[in-house]
């Protein structure tokens, strides 16, 4: 299974969602990383 630009978006905002109603608290750390890594990504195609 490869996973593209198209995929991993979706992949990882269904994660980040499943572990923001199991733990709350997390919400600031998982938006901060979900942010930092569409950050990277977005420039690697630059």
């Amino acid at each position: 299974m490869m996973i593209t630009g198209f995929s991993l978006g979706p992949l990882v905002a269904l994660i980040a969602g499943i572990l923001i109603l199991i733990m709350p608290r997390l919400l600031n750390y998982i938006v901060a990383i979900y942010l930092i890594v569409t950050g990277i990504i977005g420039l690697g195609h630059y």
